[in-house]
């Protein structure tokens, strides 16, 4: 009997061994055995891929002027008083020449110390306060772009600064029609070169995307003429480009 009874224990106590290795092997803390992973490299980029420009050049019809007035005084609210007194004049001369309220936005309004460094103290001493306060103005006759600043440096007097003046074209989706057009026959040009160079058919388009730009033509006018003067400051708005670019993927067949 007693032997028996020892054979029993035994085998029992090899079933709880094992019973605690299965658990160690499932257990979140124990690393299991598994086979290396198998990464796969899916090229998503078959076919010919080319680049295509399309240029068209438009005659703007918006100037948009940067301007306003600076007012320096010992005191800041003198500086602000005569920079709001100029404002109101440039601003009443503005609507008067048919530029609409909805197209004059204040760009920036500022206060600013004037200082001057002391070199007995070692100390920076405030010497008075420039305020300044200009807008971004659109003018859509934009014929009268030259008198309109004419009339502002008149009304602003001393206080008037004209930072420069912008053209861009009001509605440039006709243009951009003309546009995509070339790029995308700039496109199929450069991928029939490709493919027949490479021996192989070219098939559809697979894949297409776009980009348009059409940046602003940049001009500093010239100095506004005195109040009185025969002549009107010349602008010119010139020409700007209104560009399509596309990238199309062709298949190969």
């Amino acid at each position: 009997m007693k032997i028996k009874l020892v054979v029993s224990l035994a085998l029992v106590a090899l079933l709880a061994l094992a019973g605690l290795g299965l658990t160690a092997c499932s257990s979140p803390g124990v690393a299991a055995q598994t086979a290396p992973p198998v990464n796969v490299a899916v090229n998503s980029q078959q076919g010919i891929w080319v680049d295509g420009e399309g240029i068209v050049s438009a005659t703007p019809d918006i100037a948009t002027l940067s301007l306003g007035v600076t007012a320096q005084s010992a005191k800041v609210a003198d500086a602000q008083s005569q920079a709001a007194d100029a404002m109101t004049k440039v601003m009443s001369v503005l609507t008067s020449n048919g530029v609409d309220p909805k197209d004059i936005q204040t760009q920036n309004y500022n206060i600013q110390q004037l200082t001057r460094y002391d070199n007995t103290t070692q100390l920076s001493v405030i010497t008075g306060y420039q305020v300044s306060n200009m807008v971004s103005v659109k003018i859509r006759a934009i014929a009268k772009a030259g008198s309109v600043i004419d009339a502002v440096a008149a009304a602003g007097g001393d206080l008037t600064r004209i930072n420069g003046v912008s053209f861009s074209v009001d509605q440039p989706a006709q243009y951009q029609v003309q546009a995509r057009q070339l790029a995308m026959a700039d496109a199929k040009s450069k991928a029939d070169q490709l493919a027949k160079l490479a021996g192989v058919t070219l098939g559809r388009p697979t894949y297409i995307s776009e980009s348009t730009s059409t940046p602003p033509s940049p001009v500093y006018a010239a100095k506004a003429l005195a109040s009185g003067s025969a002549s009107t400051t010349p602008i010119n708005p010139g020409q700007t480009d209104i560009t399509v670019s596309v990238q199309v993927a062709y298949a190969i067949q």
